[in-house]
């Protein structure tokens, strides 16, 4: 007689296919720089010019919290597991855009969409590669430093998921900037603006985030 198959906890269903939608449009969304305002103005306190940042950034601080929810809700092992079954979508998406990129385009294909579709989806070897070992240790990072700061009774969690976030974030940015851009051109600016941006947006978004998610979990997992 099979076994039933085990249950997945409802949050955890949910909050995957979440992860896995936001693993795959964070590139894409990273093709805009976008401006923020008054944290833009924080470049030329630093001597750099105003600071921008790639929007996929957005997409990214949610699998930081969304792994940082499953840590919590479910343990560090299901979390480093929902990082790591992350690289099937990040490799998938990676292996399609190089597929669709070399297929033969349509004659009737206006020339503006074309040009801007392979000017948007077109990446380097060096990006790629980047993206994934940046997306891998910075992930894993955060699972790991969320989970040693964690307590029994769950205290302070907005201040464990901010940590561990503008941690993982600056390693984020080191990699891959590192990665993707070294002896291309000079990077210093580039990575201290990046990192600085990343920080406050960590401490700004992470903190009520989290407890949204967590809370909503919590909802999710109660019996019917």
């Amino acid at each position: 007689m099979d076994q039933p198959a085990p249950a997945i906890p409802r949050s955890l269903f949910v909050y995957s296919i979440f992860y896995g939608g936001m693993v795959c449009i964070a590139g894409v969304l990273g093709n805009k720089q976008v401006s923020l305002g008054p944290l833009s103005a924080l470049g030329p306190v630093f001597g750099l010019r105003p600071l921008a940042i790639e929007a996929g950034i957005f997409a990214f601080l949610l699998l930081v919290v969304v792994s940082s929810a499953v840590a919590e809700l479910h343990g560090r092992q299901t979390a480093n597991r929902l990082v790591q079954y992350g690289f099937i979508p990040l490799i998938f998406s990676i292996f399609l855009s190089v597929l669709v990129l070399a297929a033969p385009t349509a004659p009737d294909m206006e020339p503006a969409r074309r040009d801007a579709f392979a000017l948007m989806m077109g990446a380097t070897p060096r990006i790629w590669l980047g993206g994934i070992i940046s997306y891998g240790i910075s992930q894993t990072l955060n699972v790991t430093i969320f989970s040693w700061l964690q307590r029994g009774d769950g205290a302070l969690l907005w201040l464990r998921a901010g940590v561990a976030s503008v941690l993982s974030q600056i390693v984020d940015t080191l990699l891959f900037v590192s990665i993707a851009f070294y002896g291309v051109f000079p990077i210093f600016e580039l990575l201290v603006g990046q990192m600085i941006v990343k920080v406050v947006l960590s401490a700004l978004i992470v903190p009520p985030v989290i407890y949204l998610l967590v809370g909503l979990g919590q909802r999710l997992d109660r019996p019917a």
